[in-house]
């Protein structure tokens, strides 16, 4: 990286493609107050927004389990630019209401009595997949977890295309017409609105007939809380995943020796998926508002101030995890922050390590060895918030 490099640059296209080299030099310098989105990148929203970056993992840890000084409600600011995410943009006692809610969804005995169905479908894709090079983008990581969420809230997973756009219309923070991100996010508002009226004319059963019959301390939950949640888990139930699986097979692909090691024992998946979002979090950042004045690391923060925690920056900080930048299985690997922290830790993480598990042992099953392709691989440059790939060219090798 250009040592020349300020913080200013941090949502820079160059940046969000390979960000770790702007993370190493800036993390000791955090919290520092940088650009985050300049005028017009958010609809509605005709002021530059600037912000504390915190990329230390002590600080962060901190942070994110501070949820008092530290608020995860919308900033006022941004108040007009997008429908809140339930949840997400929430803090107690309405948060641990709403959590209680959603969580049965996501229970482990859940989880695991959805695991033959997960399984099948990965292997359907796999077999649909072809031979040769194939992007596993494409053919794979955005097609299984958008289809495993679509089934837990009770909407077609054939749709996993439209659902994907809708999505990454959502998080775009950069070079994205601004009218083409509106018109999805009011698409996707209006797919949702109509399918909570069908569940309330006729049950089913899914989460979205649980959140149209669900009550909360007597009063049923507003039909923008619905939209909201359904929003929320559309959003993060397929990105984690997406990005996290591409993520993996990339570094998979250039360590064929590991992949060898992982096929003769299986013991290593988790540690494998566990140093994966350690190494290349599929979440990066995420923001807070100080509703105090507040000291992290000797620098103030006044209150009112957004506050964005870079998950990925604290994931390599040299303090908390030697040698950061290698890629090793023989760490402690239960302290990365890749969900987060705290009351606001991803309610989806159990679901997204299944995912992954179920992925990369029927991976293993199939093939003796992944490579890179011949087509370049891409990274997504749409927004900072995420880290994953827009196309990776893999080539299978057939056991």
């Amino acid at each position: 990286m250009d040592p020349a490099i300020t913080p200013d640059y941090l949502s820079t296209r160059e940046v969000i493609a390979d960000p770790y080299p702007a993370y190493r030099q800036l993390r000791d310098q955090s919290p520092f107050n940088y650009l985050d989105l300049p005028a017009g990148t958010v609809p509605g929203v005709d002021q530059p927004s600037r912000s504390w970056a915190v990329m230390k993992y002590a600080d962060v840890y901190a942070i994110l389990r501070d949820h008092e000084r530290f608020s995860h409600k919308r900033n006022p600011r941004l108040v007009t630019a997008f429908p809140p995410l339930v949840l997400i943009f929430d803090d107690p006692p309405r948060h641990t209401r709403l959590r209680r809610l959603v969580n049965k969804t996501f229970t482990l005995k859940r989880i695991e009595a959805l695991t033959p169905w997960i399984n099948g479908v990965a292997n359907e894709l796999l077999d649909e997949a072809g031979r040769g090079e194939i992007d596993i983008v494409e053919r794979y990581a955005i097609p299984l977890p958008v289809k495993v969420i679509a089934r837990l809230l009770g909407i077609p997973g054939n749709d996993y295309e439209r659902f994907k756009q809708w999505s990454d219309a959502f998080l775009a923070l950069v070079w994205i017409d601004n009218d083409q991100r509106v018109a999805s996010i009011q698409a996707m508002v209006e797919y949702f609105g109509k399918i909570a009226t069908a569940r309330r004319a006729r049950s089913a059963e899914d989460l979205i007939t649980a959140l149209v019959e669900a009550e909360v301390e007597g009063e049923k939950l507003e039909e923008w809380e619905i939209l909201g949640l359904c929003m929320l888990l559309l959003i993060a139930g397929n990105e984690t995943t997406t990005n996290l699986l591409s993520n993996m097979f990339n570094l998979l692909a250039a360590c064929p020796e590991l992949w060898v090691q992982l096929r003769n024992d299986r013991t290593l998946v988790e540690p494998v998926i566990e140093e994966t979002l350690r190494y290349e979090s599929p979440v990066h950042r995420i923001s807070r508002t100080a509703t105090a004045d507040v000291e992290v690391s000797g620098v103030r923060i006044p209150a009112g101030d957004f506050v964005t925690v870079y998950f990925a920056a604290a994931n390599r900080d040299p303090r908390e995890f030697p040698n950061p930048d290698e890629f090793r299985l023989d760490r402690e690997l239960g302290n990365h922050v890749a969900f987060g922290a705290g009351i606001h830790y991803c309610l989806g993480a159990p679901l997204a390590r299944a995912e992954a598990k179920i992925t990369l042992n029927a991976f293993l099953d199939r093939f003796s060895g992944i490579k890179p392709g011949h087509t370049p691989a891409v990274r997504q440059t749409m927004t900072p918030l995420i880290f994953g790939f827009q196309q990776l060219p893999l080539v299978l090798e057939r056991a």
